[in-house]
C-alpha cells in the first residue's frame, strides 16, 4: 500500500510540475509572438524590459544584463549591438570606468516597450488564476514530497 501512495505522490507531483511548465509555455509563446508582431525579437522585448526594470542602485552594464538575462557576456553584448541597430536601446560608455558599457532604452524603445508591456498585462489577467493554481498545486506536491508523515 505504501508503494502505490508513493507512487500516487510522484504521480501527483509529475503532472503538477507538467501543468506549471505548460502555463508558463503558454504565456511565454505569447509573449514571444506579440513581441515580434511588433518588430521585436523576444529576447530583445527580454532585454528592454531588464533596462526598464533595473533598481536605482544599479546601473544597465553588460554584466549586470547578462545575469539578469541568463546569458553569457559575449552574447550579451551581441544582444545589445542587435537591439542598439534596432533603435531600441543605446549603448555608452560609463565616465567612471571607459571600459564598461552601460545601457539605456531610447525613446523608441520605451515607447514600444510601454506598448507590449500593457498587451502582456492584458493578456496574462485572464490566465493569471491558472497560473496561480498551478503555481500552488505545484508548491502543495513539493510540501508532499518533503513531508516525512
Amino acid at each position: 500500500m505504501v508503494g502505490s501512495m508513493n507512487l500516487t505522490s510522484e504521480q501527483d507531483r509529475l503532472k503538477s510540475l507538467a501543468e506549471f511548465r505548460y502555463q508558463m509555455r503558454k504565456f511565454l509563446n505569447f509573449s514571444e509572438i506579440a513581441s515580434e508582431r511588433c518588430g521585436v525579437p523576444a529576447q530583445q522585448y527580454q532585454l528592454m524590459q531588464v533596462i526598464a526594470a533595473i533598481p536605482e542602485d544599479q546601473q544597465a552594464s553588460i554584466t549586470y544584463l547578462a545575469e539578469r538575462m541568463i546569458l553569457r557576456h559575449n552574447s550579451t553584448v551581441e544582444l545589445v549591438d542587435r537591439a542598439e541597430r534596432a533603435g531600441l536601446v543605446s549603448r555608452q560608455s560609463d565616465p567612471k570606468d571607459m571600459r564598461r558599457s552601460l545601457v539605456h532604452l531610447t525613446s523608441e524603445g520605451q515607447v514600444i516597450l510601454n506598448r507590449l508591456v500593457a498587451e502582456h498585462l492584458s493578456e496574462l489577467a485572464p490566465r493569471c488564476e491558472h497560473l496561480i493554481t498551478a503555481l500552488c498545486d505545484l508548491q502543495s506536491a513539493t510540501r508532499t514530497q518533503t513531508d516525512p508523515s
